[in-house]
């Protein structure tokens, strides 16, 4: 029997607006959807906070054999004027670090400014291990610069191309330079920023590296470039997120769970990380049992009222990229008896949907659909296009970040709590914006799980975790 084909009706999608960010001024009006021209308009947010960084801010220095001067070059090169030759619709002129951030630069006290062995690309080249002669090289000058941690804020660590065997392990083995070395910084209390000579001192647009190193630096000195400037006061933003660590046993493994906590303004505070042994595995996924959530929220609930006298949120929304498995419900409900609400969203990054957009009949756009489409699916399932066509960070022109491409939209699926999908929607598209470590207007994924994802792959590498809660900066 032939049935009669029937048109497939959606419902109509909406476009959000872009979040809005606030910076230094205290003139509630003084806002900017771009994170760096609202920097040049008003400065940073901490700026006249009073636990601001330091003033000038001391960089400590690792340095291939013969290239301290390049390393320092670099560093003054942050106090000149940059024009962009990239990226010119969005690029802003840079005009100075002490301009931008209202502090100065400069290097670190007696001791601090390390070369590392002159035969170590010899070394790296002959071993068959060339991550393992590179790491220990690294963690040995980051030992020596533990016991002058009072003369230093951040260490500037420059990597070669010359030593590129040594940044990752051989096959079968997930050995990364970058989190191995991260996490050994972390566990001493040391901000590191890793300078690649190709990506950094010989990039050809001098105004790109000097954004993307000025904002990275000054947040690692403990500063806050920007904030959410419409937040919901009151609500905590948590995200988790799992790396998986062998142990004694063959059978044996431990997941090492770490949740960090936003408040409204989107401002990360920082984070907790569990090790849970015995997890369950469903798929590829480890699922904590009742009693592990309830420790991973309970901690991170203490990290919220540490920083806000006291007060409980009203409000918590958790961000997960895998399902709430029943047990996990349980334990984050258990956490937090006396919320008003309490969401918890499964934020799906493959969903098989693309958008288009269609400028007439016939004639697609010739740029994706506008970043902030959302489109509901059901009463708790939304999609929502973090990724797109943004003029407001470009004059109004067009501008698609990622330069190709048809963007795919995340999945956001609700296993618990209440109200408009819109507004979840909203908070998470604001959220993308909250990645102090780059100066691109957003990122795919909400800050949530952006650093959840990197601090867990860093921290499963430490030798020893403690249960405490860790300044996020040490990670980024």
């Amino acid at each position: 029997m032939n049935a009669e084909a029937k048109p497939y009706r959606l419902p109509g999608h909406i476009v959000l607006q872009e979040p809005r960010l606030r910076f230094g001024s205290k003139d509630q009006r003084d806002v900017d959807v771009h994170p760096m021209e609202g920097l040049l308009r008003f400065g940073p947010y901490s700026k006249d906070k009073l636990s601001a960084v330091s003033n000038p801010i001391r960089i400590g220095m690792i340095a291939p054999a013969g290239q301290t001067d390049r390393l320092v070059g670099q560093i003054r090169e942050l106090e000149q004027v940059h024009q962009p030759r990239e990226r010119k619709t969005y690029l802003p002129q840079y005009r100075g670090f002490e301009s931008i951030f209202g502090v100065r630069l400069t290097r670190g006290g007696t001791g601090t400014s390390i070369e590392l062995p002159a035969d170590l690309s010899d070394r790296i080249a002959a071993s068959p291990t060339p991550h393992i002669v590179l790491a220990e090289a690294l963690t040995q000058a980051l030992f020596a610069l533990r016991n002058l941690r009072d003369a230093f804020d951040v260490v500037v660590i420059l990597l070669t191309e010359e030593w590129k065997t040594g940044f990752r392990g051989p096959v079968g083995d997930d050995f990364d330079l970058h989190d191995y070395v991260k996490a050994y910084a972390a566990s001493e209390g040391i901000c590191v920023q890793f300078l690649r000579d190709v990506s950094a001192l010989d990039y050809f647009c001098r105004c790109s590296v000097a954004w993307r190193l000025g904002i990275a630096l000054y947040t690692k000195a403990g500063g806050v470039p920007w904030v959410l400037a419409d937040a919901d006061p009151g609500a905590a933003f948590i995200g988790i997120d799992y790396a998986l660590r062998a142990g004694d046993g063959r059978d044996t493994r431990f997941a090492i769970c770490c949740s960090q906590v936003f408040d409204a303004e989107g401002s990360g505070l920082e984070f907790v990380a569990y090790e849970a042994d015995g997890v369950k595995m469903f798929g590829k996924n480890p699922f904590l049992r009742r009693e592990q959530m309830l420790k991973v929220m309970t901690r991170s609930l203490a990290i919220y009222q540490r920083k806000h006298s006291g007060d409980p949120p009203k409000r918590i929304v958790v961000h997960k990229n895998t399902e709430f498995r029943d047990e996990e419900v349980e334990g984050v409900f258990d956490a937090f008896p006396n919320a008003d609400n309490i969401e918890l969203v499964h934020v799906q990054q493959s969903c098989g949907w693309r958008g288009i957009l269609i400028q007439k009949p016939q004639q697609p756009h010739g740029y994706p659909c506008r970043r902030g489409t959302t489109f509901q699916l059901g009463p708790h399932e939304a999609l929502l296009w973090t990724q797109g066509n943004l003029p407001e960070v470009a004059g109004g022109k067009d501008y698609y970040k990622e330069g190709k491409g048809t963007p795919e939209p995340l999945m956001l699926v609700r296993h618990a709590g209440l109200g408009p999908m819109d507004d979840l929607c909203r908070e998470t598209l604001a959220l993308t914006k909250m990645d102090w470590n780059n100066d691109g207007p957003y990122d795919r994924l909400p800050v949530t799980l952006n650093f959840a994802g990197t601090l867990a792959t860093i921290v499963k590498r430490m030798p020893k975790l403690e249960p405490h809660s860790y300044p996020v900066r040490l990670f980024m």
